[in-house]
């Protein structure tokens, strides 16, 4: 922008100084100038002509500097009077007319108002209209200036401007004859399309103009009469107008051709010129990025810079540059003259004099221009990656993402060439931004990568071309990596390696492509510049979380903690000897913990103590001059670098929690560290690990955990750690309501206790713990409230406490409360929870002793019911575990509460609840929910199942989701359903055990009608279960329910008895429901049903019971045939 201004005061002569002047000084001789400006008169006399002439020039020479005490208002209206002395057919005052509008605008950086936007445009509208030619270039400018910022205002002249025969379409057309006409069209379309947020954008008609226009631009060659540097600046505004369009004014390509034909001229334009190779001298390629960065374009240009945009931008202290713009030129609004962009060469070489010639000069600005056409297509590219949807952008991988390495032919030119072989940093970092863009979120389509075997066929498969274009990233990254000198775009080819690493498919993948980016970016965790090295740990945490866990990083972690990180740039310090813990603060359990911890590998993980060592450990003098985001008089590494080892440790504590056990106690102390600073990110760093470790301890001690017993970590130690906690900074941080985050992560954390160490905390501990999460259910922060619902849904679980009546009825009440919280997330959480103490009374209901059931307020229940309903009427995630809760509640209900009538009316609206949430079109999980619900209900032998009205209802709501819901999951447990009553006349009368007998056959014979693939590898657990539920029903038919089940055996028995054999068969499978059946229990179950059969006291003359017990038998004949054994049919034929 500073270039913008000095090209303005330059523009028309020399400037005054007026440095130490203050602001009303400044603007002073503008008022003045203005004020005579004013006073004049339309008048067409010489003298009057002249006058006018010499204000536009002192206006012009006026120097403008920030702050200058001129209004914009002020501007506008002697723009407006300037108009109305300048008649039309006065070519050479308009012409400076148009400088001063230019001028004025773009060095004062003024937005005209509506009113006087409207004028103004009319009359330059009308200027080029009518004057000669040669003023056009200066009219163009002008009217770049005017519609910049100000597309939205625009709209009564679009037309004229953007129809079929408007001006700007005329003048832009690849048949002007002038180039630099040509161009300055081009910025005023570029212009118009640059919207202002908050303001309409320009309508989509008009965006579709101005996006083929631009598009036939950048297709178009180089004419022979226009020059490199003019061209450069027609595609950088061509470009800039492209990336408006797609950025502010959110236009969208769903158009194929479109897209393709966008994409094919960006990945040219990325290519424009030979980009040369990287091996070049430093002062050669400082040349570049000096010239690259600080000159801009000369003075035909058009337009202003905004101060926040374009290409001189800082980068920001944390991370790389964000994307400069298409260029200044492009950008909008002026550029300095050639004559004064010498400046800018000024580091190159000691001597001014290598520049003097005019070629080296030219040549040299030449090559600027061209790198800031490949940014400004970079930049482009980067807005369409996010303007398309990423499944349409992957049908392009190819184009820009190698598969083999690149032999230089132009066919193989992609994203990977500019970051290897361009020699400007700041067009590498594009790159490199764009490769990020297209990584991020690719895990999706990289996950069908396959190299683990070689491939000999005639083709190449699509698994295996992808497998390639990941090795092909690796390749190249790593040598950018080893052959990068600028810091910015190393931090961005390390955050481009970490989003590779963290979207690829290692598991699918042949070794050593990790191996070799450990090793590779092991160095760099001490570079000199503070960005390189959070991102190296940034790219360490994402090959620690990838697929972890991974026998390969699992070696990587106990390499030699010295292998590797030699680097003369040292800045970090260095990794710490076994005793480095003397140095950090200590505390009186380490010696005990180094006792009890198992001892689960004999190397020590140097990545865990790096980290801890850049968390507490106080900085080396070496680095203090170099860290950017240390605050000043620290004495520790800066914020970011803590931060990220902070993370990189939460990420070992999820992957890798057998390595990061054996330093648990050292992990705690560096965690009360960190509860104990005063920055409330450091804080909220150390509760996340806090809560790693505690859910890494709790799987361990899962019942299904793959752990041997002498391989965890003692319940001893895990108490001992806790104890530390909490005797600790963390009931502070529950207690901070300053920082809500901070108490809701705290909270989390506190969730994560391991149930059998918290009941061997002291009684005070768990008080602590139980009085702070009831304490905080009150907060009136949604965060907090989340957590804290969350936390008490936890421990309610816990065996300790699930058989305290208080606890239980204090945690019940307190959910029901966030219950009716205005937020989704609390309700959500609530709901979950409530679920989970519905789990406790099922448990509770189970033991022996009777005394929590006679204990539970039934008052408290009734409760409990009508907010499940309620509860159960509002959104998926809430419903979801509402409907569990109702089914749990339903089934805990003693025969004293269903004999009360206030119970009876809460019952059936309970119960239709769930019958009509099996039956709504909501989300699956929220319907596979309501099965299971309904199947707790069928428990409770206490409720009026088949007798009361209710019963047809349920059974029809199950029996229409077992044969038609899309989602074989739900089928299978609506399946589930249908078999758990355990009496006949819980399933009511014979027309409807009939009906669910049919549904079943049906829902059999329909168990493969899918469309959708994802389904199918359902369909065997789905017929196991309908196969077991139609043998259940066999066990309890009843003399009148023989003949429908004859009938529909004679219509369907073939098909019945070849899935039932397959159920008899795959024994060792275990269906949805969780329940598994060894192949004895499963044939079992086929001889109780052929015993109840025969047992059955059939009517005479009924030739049902035979053909049913027949039916029976041979299913069992073929069943032991194929086994080899019929010992067991014998007895039952014999009986």
């Amino acid at each position: 922008m500073a270039a913008a201004q000095v090209a303005g005061s330059l523009m028309c002569g020399p400037a005054k100084e007026a440095q130490g002047e203050p602001p009303l000084e400044q603007g002073r001789g503008f008022r003045c100038l203005s004020a005579r400006l004013c006073a004049l008169r339309p008048d067409d006399s010489s003298s009057s002509r002249t006058e006018i002439h010499l204000l536009f020039d002192q206006l012009i020479s006026e120097n403008y500097s920030e702050g200058s005490g001129v209004a914009p208002e002020d501007v506008s209206t002697l723009l407006v009077q300037a108009c109305q002395l300048v008649p039309l057919n006065q070519n050479h005052l308009v012409s400076k007319l148009s400088q001063l509008i230019h001028h004025l605008l773009n060095t004062l950086q003024v937005i005209v108002d509506e009113q006087n936007l409207d004028f103004l445009l009319a009359y330059t509208i009308s200027a080029i209209q009518q004057c000669s030619s040669w003023t056009h270039m200066q009219i163009l400018q002008a009217l770049a200036a005017l519609v910049y910022c100000n597309g939205s205002k625009c709209q009564k002249y679009l037309p004229d401007l953007l129809g079929k025969s408007g001006l700007l379409m005329k003048l832009s057309d690849l048949a002007q004859s002038d180039p630099e006409v040509r161009r300055a069209a081009v910025h005023c379309m570029a212009n118009l399309c640059l919207s202002v947020p908050g303001q309409p954008y320009l309508e989509e008609p008009y965006q579709n103009i101005c996006f083929q226009a631009f598009l036939t631009t950048l297709q178009s060659p180089k004419s022979s009469d226009m020059d490199d540097i003019t061209f450069c600046m027609l595609l950088q505004n061509a470009l800039k107008g492209i990336q408006s369009l797609l950025n502010g004014g959110k236009m969208k390509l769903t158009q194929t051709d479109e897209l393709g034909a966008l994409l094919a001229v960006l990945k040219n334009k990325r290519k424009k010129s030979k980009v040369k190779a990287k091996k070049i001298q430093q002062g050669e390629e400082e040349e570049e990025e000096s010239s690259g960065e600080r000159e801009v374009a000369p003075v035909t240009g058009s337009g202003r810079l905004n101060p926040h945009k374009g290409d001189t931008q800082c980068p920001s202290s944390l991370g790389v540059p964000s994307l400069p713009l298409a260029g200044s030129g492009a950008a909008g609004k002026d550029q300095v003259s050639s004559s004064f962009s010498s400046s800018s060469w000024k580091r190159v070489s000691s001597s001014e004099s290598d520049y003097s010639d005019a070629e080296g000069g030219m040549q040299s600005k030449v090559r600027s221009y061209q790198a800031k056409v490949r940014q400004g297509a970079l930049a482009c590219f980067l807005s369409t990656i996010k303007s398309i949807e990423k499944k349409v952008l992957y049908g392009y991988w190819s184009a820009f993402v190698p598969d083999t390495p690149e032999l230089g032919s132009p066919q193989s030119v992609s994203l990977m060439t500019l970051t290897l072989k361009d020699p400007s940093p700041k067009t590498r970092a594009c790159a490199l931004q764009v490769l990020s863009a297209i990584l991020e979120g690719s895990k999706q389509f990289l996950s069908v990568a396959e190299d683990t075997s070689d491939h000999r066929r005639a083709f190449t498969p699509f698994s295996v071309m992808i497998a390639s274009s990941i090795k092909e990233l690796h390749r190249c990254l790593l040598l950018a990596l080893v052959a990068e000198s600028s810091s910015q775009t190393l931090t961005q080819i390390i955050k481009c390696l970490a989003n590779l690493v963290s979207n690829s498919p290692y598991n699918r993948l042949k070794l050593s492509l990790l191996t070799k980016v450990w090793n590779q970016i092991k160095p760099y965790i001490r570079h000199k510049d503070v960005n390189v090295r959070v991102s190296s740990l940034t790219l360490l945490g994402a090959i620690v979380s990838t697929h972890a866990p991974l026998p390969e990083v699992q070696l990587l972690l106990q390499q030699p903690c010295s292998s590797g990180l030699s680097n003369s740039n040292s800045a970090t310090p260095h990794i710490s000897p076994p005793d480095w813990w003397k140095k950090a603060p200590s505390g009186p359990f380490l010696e005990e913990a180094a006792v009890s911890s198992p001892k689960v590998s004999s190397e020590p993980c140097w990545l865990i103590r790096l980290c801890i060592s850049i968390v507490v450990l106080p900085k080396e003098d070496a680095c203090s001059g170099s860290d950017a985001g240390s605050t000043g008089g620290s004495t520790y590494e800066p914020f970011p670098l803590r931060l990220e080892a902070l993370q990189v440790l939460a990420h070992l504590a999820r992957g890798y929690f057998s390595m990061t056990q054996v330093y648990l106690m050292e992990l705690g102390e560096v965690i009360c560290k960190c509860l104990g600073e005063a920055d409330p990110s450091v804080q909220l760093h150390g509760a996340k690990l806090l809560e790693e470790l505690g859910t890494g301890l709790i799987q361990q001690y899962k019942p299904d955990s793959s752990i041997a017993p002498d391989q965890r970590v003692p319940v001893s130690l895990v108490v001992m750690f806790w104890t530390v906690m909490l005797n600790g900074p963390l009931p502070r941080a529950l207690q901070n309501s300053e920082h809500p985050t901070l108490q809701a992560s705290a909270c989390d954390a506190l969730s994560s206790i391991l149930p059998e160490a918290f009941s061997n905390l002291l009684s005070d501990r768990q008080i602590l713990c139980i009085t702070m999460l009831l304490g905080l259910n009150d907060s009136k922060n949604r965060l907090v409230k989340a957590a804290t619902s969350r936390a008490l849904g936890v421990y309610v679980l816990f065996p300790c406490l699930r058989q305290d009546v208080i606890f239980v009825a204090d945690t019940a009440n307190a959910i029901l409360m966030s219950l009716q919280d205005k937020s989704l997330n609390v309700r959500a959480k609530a709901a979950w929870s409530l679920g989970n103490l519905t789990d406790t009374l099922i448990v509770n209901m189970e033991t022996p002793d009777p005394s929590f059931q006679e204990e539970f307020s039934g008052l408290l229940l009734l409760k409990m019911l009508r907010s499940a309903i309620e509860a159960s009427k509002d959104k998926d995630k809430v419903k979801s575990n509402a409907v569990r809760a109702l089914g749990n509640l339903l089934h805990f209900l003693q025969p004293s509460h269903i004999e009360k009538p206030r119970f009876a009316e809460i019952i059936e609206e309970a119960i239709q609840a769930l019958i009509s949430t099996v039956l709504i079109e909501a989300a699956m999980k929220v319907r596979w929910n309501a099965c299971y619900a309904m199947g707790n209900v069928f428990k409770n032998s206490a409720l009026p199942l088949g007798t009361a009205l209710w019963t047809s209802q349920a059974y029809n709501a199950l029996t229409s989701v077992v044969t038609s819901c899309k989602n074989f999951k739900v089928r299978i447990r609506s399946a589930a359903a249908l078999s758990v009553p355990g009496k006949r006349e819980h399933y009511g009368s014979v027309d409807q055990y009939a009906q669910i007998w049919n549904a079943l056959v049906t829902a059999l014979q329909k168990s493969e009608d899918t469309t959708d693939f994802l389904e199918f590898k359902y369909c065997a657990s789905l017929r196991t279960q309908i196969c077991q539920a139609l043998i259940h029903l066999l066990s309890l038919a009843s003399a009148s329910d023989l003949s429908c089940i004859k009938e529909t055996l004679e219509l369907n028995g073939d098909m019945v008895q070849s899935y039932i054999l397959q159920f008899l068969k795959s024994g060792t499978e275990r269906d949805d429901t969780g329940a598994p059946h060894s192949p004895q229990e499963r044939d079992q179950m086929v001889k109780t049903a052929l015993e109840h059969i025969s047992s059955v006291q059939a009517l005479a003359g009924d030739t049902a019971k035979r053909a049913i017990m027949g039916f029976l038998e041979d299913i069992l004949t073929v069943y032991f045939d194929s086994s080899g054994s019929q010992v067991a049919l014998l007895g039952l034929t014999n009986r």
